[in-house]
């Protein structure tokens, strides 16, 4: 099609929009658990279940979706998972019920199953190893970017007309992006940056080696999935929080959610990332090391801050910890990216999608938890200012799991590229 182009840069200005407008959808029901759980009279783990039934196809189909990523055009199962979740997200604006609200977010889930895996991938192709930590910082820009359109936008929405048109509002950017990837965007090369890179796809245990063998590749996993479960845990509940201790109204919430959601933790990324390729030249542990040093210091930040009594002092410390606790989300991708042969790109982003959506499931389901719980003894609001402070401090054993990756990185990653250059494959 002569429309489309094979601009490094197109390519990543639009997936980056359609990864925005994805997690804009995932995420937009945070702003939106007051209301819904008052009108379905539900508890926080109840209403927690969101972002469970969220995962639930999300996890069953995104590997089988990425295998079949791995040997077509990756643009086409973009376009339609994009067209499909915008679609879902716009059904669950018109349901009457709480079971068929948790049935639309599986439909949600189920189309960013079959859209998403292959981002990374495309990317990758566009971007030489030494520029990726750069670009595939960019890309995720969507979850600062996504959660303060979801949070401002959603909070502004909601208390103005109503929860259910925030989600069909937020459906409609979804259709025309998945247009533009489908007449825009070419199909990169697989593989035209890498030596050695053939065209057999490789066994889905060998990316399973890789990520889970290889000890540095295993620790980034462990390490960002336990900082992702924290991080969807607290932005899940953060709005309920400021309605609950500072009485404020939705919209005034969400705008201090979305924020602090956005501005730091989207300066975190690009700058985390830009740092990564700077040190990575000389030292590829540093890959590991920047986020390690982040998340040790943001950890123990933010449990200070949630439990401040003044508005202004936690919101300002919050953001500092949210600088800090989001400096893992780009580098870790690139670094892991790094690690894998070209065919094996997709599939590594659907694992880690499966690994991070039983996360970001278990985050919100086990915060929620902890907050019943402590709210018999502690009172609702008190009990989940506890919770979200325990939970903020785990952010260091994340940041442990980043150092260990540090020790073997370099190591791991020689042995991988020497691989590729001797065999052509994995």
């Amino acid at each position: 099609m002569r429309l489309r182009s094979n601009s490094p840069w197109l390519a990543l200005i639009v997936l980056t929009a359609i990864s925005t407008v994805g997690f804009i959808d995932r995420i937009v029901v945070n702003v939106l658990v007051e209301p819904i759980r008052t009108e379905f009279g539900l508890t926080d783990f109840q209403v927690s279940l969101m972002a469970t039934a969220f995962t639930v196809l999300n996890i069953a189909l995104g590997l089988v979706i990425a295998r079949y990523a791995e040997r077509v055009r990756r643009l086409t199962l973009i376009s339609i998972g994009t067209f499909l979740w915008s679609g879902a997200t716009a059904l669950c604006g018109v349901a009457t019920g709480w079971i068929q609200l948790l049935a639309s977010r599986m439909g949600v889930g189920l189309g960013e199953a079959i859209g998403l895996p292959s981002l990374q991938s495309v990317i990758s192709d566009y971007f030489p190893a030494n520029k990726r930590g750069m670009a595939i910082s960019v890309l995720m820009l969507a979850p600062p970017i996504g959660a303060f359109v979801g949070f401002v936008g959603g909070g502004y929405i909601a208390q103005e007309f109503d929860w259910r048109f925030t989600f069909l509002i937020a459906a409609i950017p979804g259709f025309i992006l998945a247009a533009l990837a489908w007449f825009l965007v070419k199909e990169p090369k697989r593989g035209a940056h890498d030596i050695g890179a053939g065209d057999d796809v490789p066994p889905i245990t060998d990316v399973l080696k890789r990520l889970f063998a290889l000890p540095s590749a295993r620790n980034l996993v462990i390490g960002s999935a336990f900082a992702a479960m924290l991080g969807f845990g607290l932005n899940y509940f953060f709005t309920s929080l400021m309605i609950r201790e500072f009485e404020v109204g939705l919209a005034e919430a969400g705008l201090y959610s979305g924020l602090i959601a956005s501005l730091p933790a989207a300066v975190s990324v690009v700058l985390s990332g830009m740092l990564g390729d700077r040190l990575g030249e000389k030292n590829p542990a540093a890959y590991a090391l920047v986020p390690a040093v982040c998340l040790i210091l943001g950890g123990p930040i933010y449990a200070l801050a949630i439990t401040r009594e003044e508005l202004g002092l936690l919101l300002g410390l919050v953001s500092v910890a949210t600088f800090l606790n989001f400096g893992y989300l780009g580098i870790t991708y690139a670094a892991l990216q790094n690690l894998m042969h070209p065919r094996m790109r997709a599939t590594c982003s659907a694992v880690l999608n499966v690994v991070y959506g039983i996360a970001s499931a278990l985050g919100p389901m086990l915060l929620g938890q902890l907050s019943d719980t402590l709210a018999v003894t502690h009172g609702e609001t008190k009990g989940l200012t506890i919770a979200m402070a325990i939970t903020g401090g785990l952010y260091v054993w994340a940041g442990l799991h980043y150092l260990l990756a540090s020790r073997r990185y370099r190591a791991d990653l020689a042995s991988t590229k020497s691989a590729i250059v001797a065999t052509g494959e994995a």
